[in-house]
């Protein structure tokens, strides 16, 4: 029977747009000991500050449909606007929530777009721009660093259908096997699998989600025993997880 650990590195320093956010991991990460096998969680928030990701509500001009919205919703149509900005479609506007599909082909609350743990008061933070290529720069700057070359995984929080609560999921990957699949495979009885295609990535999101408290300011944990998983290619990165808008079937 296999298991996996997961551990919080520790508080980071508040990180800032153009910040070494892997020499600030490395540093922290038992000295910089960091091995190959093992896999980095890494809050958005984290890679987004440094990435530059965050805009000032000050610097936002609301569109007319941006104020409609956000009338019927009671928010701040600036707030509206970033998600609006930030949005390719929206899905559904109801009960002060809007539902969007991202530029990145995400369906999630808002595009994304939150305020908690922002930079400063009146800013909101935006998800990276292209998440798997964040992961592989962390991945390959850490190789720099340390000479270990750790699996990343770039997380957020999802809520699910017909499921309350949010869970922490894949947006970002570089170096692990995102699904798992064991269609066509049998079961311990012996009878074949047709739909069991584990959501490994998501999975090693969820279990770093409860190894770190949301007020805890550690967005990073280190999660050991899914050496299997892990690979010296970068890989597909999270865009496998992604479903076809043709296969989803609540729209």
């Amino acid at each position: 029977m296999g298991s996996v650990c997961a551990r919080g590195l520790g508080p980071l320093p508040e990180v800032r747009a153009g910040g070494d956010l892997a020499e600030l991991i490395a540093s922290t990460a038992l000295g910089g000991k960091l091995c190959n096998g093992q896999l980095l969680a890494i809050a958005h928030k984290a890679v987004s500050k440094s990435e530059g990701a965050v805009v000032r509500l000050a610097d936002i001009t609301p569109s007319k449909r941006a104020e409609e919205l956000a009338a019927s919703q009671e928010r701040d149509p600036r707030a509206v606007q970033v998600v609006l900005d930030e949005s390719t479609e929206i899905l559904r506007a109801e009960r002060g929530v809007l539902i969007c599909r991202t530029r990145h082909g995400f369906v999630c609350a808002n595009a994304g777009v939150d305020s908690s743990n922002s930079v400063d008061s009146g800013t909101l933070v935006l998800l990276p721009r292209d998440p798997d290529l964040s992961a592989r720069r962390i991945r390959a700057r850490l190789r720099e660093l340390t000479g270990a070359r750790p699996a990343v995984v770039i997380t957020d929080s999802f809520g699910r259908a017909w499921r309350h609560g949010q869970s922490d999921v894949a947006i970002g990957l570089a170096g692990m096997h995102p699904l798992e699949d064991w269609r066509g495979r049998t079961d311990a009885r012996g009878m074949e699998l047709r739909a069991t295609w584990i959501a490994v990535a998501d999975a090693a999101a969820a279990i770093a989600d409860l190894a770190r408290a949301k007020d805890s300011r550690e967005p990073v944990v280190l999660l050991d025993g899914l050496e299997r998983y892990i690979s010296e290619e970068d890989g597909p990165g999270a865009v496998a997880l992604l479903r076809a808008p043709a296969e989803d079937l609540f729209l």
